[in-house]
């Protein structure tokens, strides 16, 4: 079969997208994803001694992150004093932490390597009034946050006088003060990075840090981007799981897919690759990483995107997943290999199908027998079109969106395509005599003649192939 560039659209259903292709293999698995952030606690055990005034004789919550969510880890009654005590034989996951209350207000707390400690506010403000012994993760964290509240206060003050003056010179004066203010912030950050390595509070606070791009790059927007693209993890470990017990992670990877690199299938490919080979250092954060992008690509609404999750599902999920059933493999196994041949690219698959000329369409217009008889027009195979570019549509009369879409295609086709040497196959997916009137019936009060006008009445091996 002579190579051919084919683009093959799919008007039955109202998306094209991958996602309608996998949506019986998309299982979002929470539970799975949950049991990823149990599995990786040491058997050391931990001891948070709590006293929250203001809380006496109420529940509270020990809860992390895991991606965007929050997850609860542990349960306490206050007594009467709103004292009480979170412990257990297991130690937790390093992380981001909070302590919820049954008024759904809440604060973060640190969970580092220390987890015996104590730790004592009041509802008036739960973080000003914070205190937390044994756990240096924490005294550092609690300090940071008051210094940012501090420093919060001073910058929307700032930033109010600027937008209160309309002195050219004091704009620029304020403009810059809010600039040293976000400089400062940095610099905290990797003073206490420097001061404090081995704890797991600098490397979530370098974490928070944007890539800062040097000022003589603004001007190129071209150098500017590169730049940023290849720095934007300098303060980010991917391989590091305890980011994964943030709000940070997900987030993170998922803006550098969606927003820094270009969204075309290879260079996805290329740094989903790196991302993975990155979480290969740890096993539930390799489960996640490869859970989260499967799905993610599976969802995609942009054509060609089909061609990322076939390589994750081809390179990765098949042969990795240990945790996936022999039946889901099988099944995805199945599915990849049918979709390889369908994606942009690749050479179209070469199948029989039956042309109508326009003149039957026309002659059976009025003529009911002629209109249900399945056997007109002769049978071609579309690998011997003779074109540069061949465009497949697979559609039916009886669809609402086709209704729309296949005249705005066929005038697209007369205005721009068919000049430049293109040829489009409209193909038919009704079959029988009841679907052959249908159709014939669509194409006349249309009008769409001058295109290719096919199907195949009774054998439908065309459809499997093309999914």
């Amino acid at each position: 079969m002579e190579t051919r560039n084919v683009l093959f659209l799919r008007l039955r259903i109202l998306s094209i997208s991958f996602m309608n292709r996998f949506s019986t293999l998309l299982v979002i698995i929470f539970t799975l994803l949950v049991s990823i952030s149990a599995g990786k606690a040491q058997e050391e055990g931990y001891a948070i001694k709590v006293k929250i005034t203001g809380l006496e004789n109420q529940t509270i919550i020990l809860g992390h992150y895991f991606g965007t969510t929050m997850l609860p880890a542990d349960t306490l009654k206050a007594d009467e004093n709103g004292y009480g005590v979170f412990t257990k034989d297991e130690t937790l996951l390093q992380g981001l932490y909070i302590l919820y209350f049954e008024d759904g207000s809440y604060f973060e707390i640190m969970m580092g390597e220390d987890q015996t400690f104590y730790l004592e506010t009041d509802t008036s403000n739960y973080v000003k009034n914070l205190k937390i012994e044994g756990s240096p993760d924490n005294e550092i964290f609690i300090d940071f946050q008051n210094y940012m509240l501090k420093k919060r206060d001073v910058m929307m003050e700032l930033q109010n006088q600027l937008k209160a003056t309309e002195n050219e010179k004091e704009k620029e004066k304020l403009t810059t003060e809010i600039q040293d203010l976000g400089q400062e912030r940095v610099r905290k950050i990797h003073e206490i990075a420097e001061k404090y390595p081995t704890l797991f509070v600098s490397t979530f606070l370098k974490a928070t840090l944007e890539v800062d791009v040097p000022e003589e790059l603004k001007d190129d927007p071209k150098a500017r981007y590169q730049y940023y693209k290849d720095h934007y993890f300098d303060n980010f470990d991917v391989s590091d799981v305890r980011l994964l017990q943030t709000p940070l992670y997900e987030n993170k990877i998922l803006y550098y897919l969606d927003k820094v690199v270009v969204q075309v299938p290879d260079s996805l490919i290329k740094e989903i690759d790196w991302l993975i080979s990155r979480s290969e250092a740890d096993s539930s954060l390799f489960r996640y990483m490869l859970i989260t992008l499967f799905n993610k690509y599976g969802k995609s609404e942009f054509m060609g995107m089909d061609a990322v999750q076939v390589h994750i599902a081809d390179n990765y999920y098949i042969e990795k997943s240990w945790w996936s059933d022999e039946k889901f493999i099988a099944d995805l196994k199945e599915r990849v290999e049918i979709l390889k041949p369908l994606l942009i690219g690749a050479v179209a698959p070469n199948v029989q199908l039956r042309y109508v000329p326009a003149e039957h369409f026309k002659n059976a217009e009025s003529d009911t027998a002629l209109k249900r008889f399945p056997h007109a027009g002769s049978f071609f195979n579309i690998a011997d079109i003779d074109a540069e570019f061949t465009v497949l549509i697979f559609w039916e009369s009886t669809c609402s969106h086709c209704k729309k879409v296949v005249p705005d295609l066929y005038q697209i086709y007369q205005d721009t395509l068919k000049a430049q040497q293109v040829k489009i196959v409209a193909i038919s997916t009704l079959f029988g005599e009841d679907g052959k009137e249908k159709w014939v019936d669509f194409i006349n009060n249309k009008k769409l003649y001058d295109w290719i006008n096919a199907w195949n009445p009774y054998d439908y091996k065309y459809k499997e192939i093309y999914d």
